[in-house]
């Protein structure tokens, strides 16, 4: 269970009402033309999952793995890493999860050696089929394992794209393991679809839990009981140009990833030019507390004020240790907090900071889960993915192209093309 929580202006509510009706008529039009695919995933990929589980039980070289190896960069990655990172320490007996994304020497020389490929799988996903991160990584990997695709390795890698993509054709030309990207779902909305479903089936979550979740919050936002939803997104989209940076303050470590994908999902689909020619858009930060209390806190105190901060906080993580009755030397002035639990002092510290926030006049809201549980991180997926598109809809953009990243992928091309005539 989630609980979401506000002090917005409720005067201010009322003024943008018909915004509010006006973006939910948007999301009802994208999900019924089929213009956002994003809507039906937690009910379409059940059977995603249904397949994954029967050939993970009868396929030797899928039961026996131990490690799974996502080749993958962006919505390509981020998902499920924020899945994986927040459920597995309250999991055990789960595969090895290990994310290829970045081209950088010194990470992916450390993988490799991490990587025993006779007991392993290779997931490689692009949505376009020719992501360079990927491609070049997913030859590192062949090369430097001497795979046979086309032979006894040919199980050991799946295939996750779009229908028709040049990485398509290769997997259909070696008979290899495919599954597809819905046409209308961009990377950055597809965790729910095979890119996040497939790898954290096969290393052992429940991953129809999480679909619950999600799907629980779909079903809710268009039956109109999640109009929170609505509210948040007016208050933010009528207020980004004083209010232009949000603030994500998740309380626990293993919501870290969590905090990067919000980071990516927000700033490709809300930093655009509208339809009037305007430039708009709200930078998302993502920070842990109580770490970052230490360093950005701040900056939100006294610095200036054009930042609204979401709290995300769980009321149990299970097992709690305590913090011991001893009295220390010179620093007896913290035996205040001896008897109580570590997840006391830190949900204590949000309680404190989000107070102190609120009485500097900074907007804030929280969203408070009971726990962590594949059905809560479900659920929060889609709210994300819900605030995104109704911020959306309220700036008059498209929030699912990013014409804006097209410019440096071109350059780059250019660069490595005039490269290779000087060298030849």
């Amino acid at each position: 269970m989630i609980d979401y929580r506000m002090n917005w202006n409720k005067e201010a509510e009322n003024a943008v009402h018909g915004m509010m009706e006006e973006a939910y008529g948007r999301l009802v039009e994208e999900r019924e033309q089929g213009i956002a695919g994003y809507y039906n995933l937690p009910e379409d990929a059940q059977l995603i999952v249904e397949e994954v589980e029967a050939m993970a039980a009868s396929r030797e070289s899928w039961k026996s793995a131990e490690t799974i190896v996502v080749v993958g960069i962006g919505g390509s990655s981020l998902g499920a890493k924020a899945v994986d990172r927040a459920l597995r320490p309250l999991q055990e007996g789960l595969k090895r999860l290990l994310f290829l994304e970045n081209p950088d020497t010194l990470e992916v020389r450390a993988k490799l050696a991490a990587i025993d490929p006779e007991k392993s799988l290779f997931i490689v996903i692009s949505k376009s089929g020719g992501t360079i991160e990927t491609t070049s990584l997913f030859k590192l990997l062949i090369a430097h394992f001497a795979l046979e695709v086309d032979g006894k390795d040919r199980e050991r890698v799946i295939v996750i794209t779009d229908e028709g993509s040049i990485l398509y054709r290769y997997a259909e030309k070696h008979a290899l393991q495919t599954y597809l990207i819905p046409d209308n779902v961009g990377g950055r909305f597809s965790v729910l679809s095979a890119v996040g479903v497939v790898p954290l089936t096969l290393a052992g979550f429940d991953t129809r839990a999480l679909l619950q979740g999600a799907e629980k919050m779909v079903k809710g936002f268009f039956a109109r009981r999640q109009d929170h939803l609505l509210r948040k997104g007016a208050f933010l989209a009528t207020h980004w140009r004083q209010y232009r940076m949000n603030v994500l303050f998740a309380y626990g470590t293993y919501l870290e990833d969590l905090t990067k994908w919000y980071v990516q999902l927000w700033g490709e689909s809300l930093g655009k030019i509208d339809a009037f020619g305007n430039r708009v858009g709200l930078t998302p930060l993502g920070h842990i507390g109580s770490v970052d209390q230490h360093s950005f806190l701040q900056l939100i105190m006294e610095g200036p004020r054009d930042k609204t901060v979401s709290f995300l906080k769980v009321e149990r993580f299970g097992e709690e240790l305590e913090i011991p009755r001893l009295s220390l030397d010179f620093i007896e002035k913290n035996d205040y907090i001896n008897g109580h639990t570590l997840h006391d002092l830190l949900k204590g510290e949000c309680d404190a900071t989000m107070e102190s926030i609120r009485k500097e006049g900074v907007p804030t809201d929280a969203i408070v889960m009971d726990r962590l549980h594949a059905e809560n991180i479900g659920e929060l997926i889609l709210y994300y993915e819900l605030l995104t598109s109704i911020v959306g809809a309220m700036l008059h953009i498209d929030t699912y192209n990013q014409p804006g990243v097209e410019l440096g992928k071109k350059i780059l091309v250019k660069k490595f093309q005039e490269k290779g005539s000087e060298n030849g």
